[in-house]
């Protein structure tokens, strides 16, 4: 069987796809990859410094969606965000 001879190209060229593969190893691998916030009501009456009736209210007439896992809720905080950022309102400086 014939002798191949290898070079530094082709080591270096071994070593950036073996970098490669360990980087999305690691990415498909990582806890939390898709992990998501969640937030107990407590964190949320603090958060937006509003009453418990007021965050019912919220839940019941769907303005916070929610899960409800046994006698807990939980909220995600992304989803708090973006509703609170869809309600900003803009007021104008300009008095009549």
């Amino acid at each position: 069987m014939p002798a191949k001879i290898i070079t530094t190209d082709d080591l270096r060229e071994f070593k950036l796809e073996l970098l490669q593969e360990i980087n999305e190893l690691i990415r498909e691998k990582r806890p939390g990859r898709f992990k998501k916030e969640w937030l107990k009501s407590t964190h949320v009456l603090e958060m937006l410094q509003i009453s418990p009736t007021t965050l019912l209210s919220l839940r019941a007439n769907g303005t916070i969606p929610f899960v409800k896992i046994g006698g807990l809720i939980f909220y995600d905080a992304e989803e708090i965000e973006k509703v609170l950022i869809e309600n900003t309102v803009k007021t104008s400086n300009k008095r009549r």
